[in-house]
């Protein structure tokens, strides 16, 4: 199961069709809070997290979600290209918004296969 969370509806519901196309089973977010929710309540294996959200960015989300399951595998999906480093610190890896459907389903094939 993967979850994807970003606070842009349209992006959001595009990525969850394009997942489901490929077999997996998803579910969506529209903010951290609302994700930190779900994971806590679903066997998720991996996250597809926006960083610039309001109220709890990308790593902030990443970080609690690692201290309540290490072992999840998160991909950081952003359209900034500079991010902090710390942004890097909790993510698995990191792809950057815009790029073909094709390279984004690259990213989290490598990232399921870590």
């Amino acid at each position: 199961m993967i979850l994807c969370i970003d606070d842009e509806p349209t992006g959001l519901m595009v990525r969850k069709i394009l997942l489901q196309r490929q077999g997996y089973e998803v579910l969506t977010a529209l903010s951290g809070p609302e994700g930190l929710e779900l994971f806590a309540d679903n066997p998720v294996d991996a996250v597809v997290v926006d960083y610039s959200m309001p109220g709890m960015n990308g790593d902030q989300v990443a970080a609690e979600m690692k201290r309540l399951k290490p072992s999840v595998k998160i991909l950081l999906y952003s359209a900034y290209v500079d991010l902090p480093e710390d942004a890097m610190k909790w993510v698995d890896r990191r792809a950057v918004k815009g790029v073909s459907p094709t390279s984004f389903l690259a990213e989290l094939q490598q990232l399921l296969s870590c």
